[in-house]
């Protein structure tokens, strides 16, 4: 396993967690508006819970959900990454692209452009056979992400998820798709 540290977009470097993204990552998992699409926001603690399994997830795989930082300013503006899926579904096992962004760098590009290099790497560096994306079915936002870089909706892969319960209302999810070869015509074609 080779650890894959960093990763660059024209505009953003996707790199390792430093101690002291503690607390700016700490204020984005505390809004509401940017968890408003998970169970809960987290506290300072439950962030730093958080920021252990990725740093633990790269340790094992050498890929994981990376910091994201602009290069123009050295900000760091949220997280975008690879991760195993860590429940039972129909879709697993699997791979899955994931980010979360700082309010104030929403509407920028930034999510589908640090998406677009995770799938680069998914495809060439880690030779990935596909990659999944999920979200509630009300997250409008991140389904447009999806669809920017080149993912297709599974309408037959929406799915409950399993560590919701039966009746929340943020269970129903849906599932996006792209494979190498849909990579591939999207990135070339």
């Amino acid at each position: 396993m080779t650890l894959i540290a960093t990763l660059e977009s024209p505009r953003l470097i996707l790199r390792q967690w430093h101690d002291d993204d503690l607390a700016e990552f700490a204020a984005l998992c505390a809004d509401p508006q940017v968890m408003r699409h998970f169970p809960a926001a987290l506290t300072r603690l439950e962030t730093a819970a958080l920021m252990g399994r990725l740093r633990g997830h790269f340790n094992e795989y050498g890929f994981g959900l990376w910091a994201l930082e602009r290069k123009d300013t050295g900000a760091f503006i949220g997280m975008t990454g690879l991760l195993n899926v860590s429940f039972d579904a129909p879709f697993t096992p699997a791979v899955e692209i994931g980010w979360r962004l700082a309010r104030r760098h929403w509407g920028l590009g930034f999510a589908s452009e640090a998406a677009w290099a995770c799938l680069r790497c998914a495809f060439s560096q880690l030779h990935l056979d596909e990659v999944v994306a999920f979200t509630t079915e009300g997250n409008l936002a991140s389904q447009k992400v999806m669809q920017a870089i080149g993912m297709q909706h599974d309408p037959d892969g929406s799915f409950d998820h399993p560590r919701l319960p039966a009746e929340h209302p943020l269970r129903p999810h849906v599932l996006y798709r792209i494979d190498r070869a849909q990579w591939q015509q999207t990135w070339h074609g």
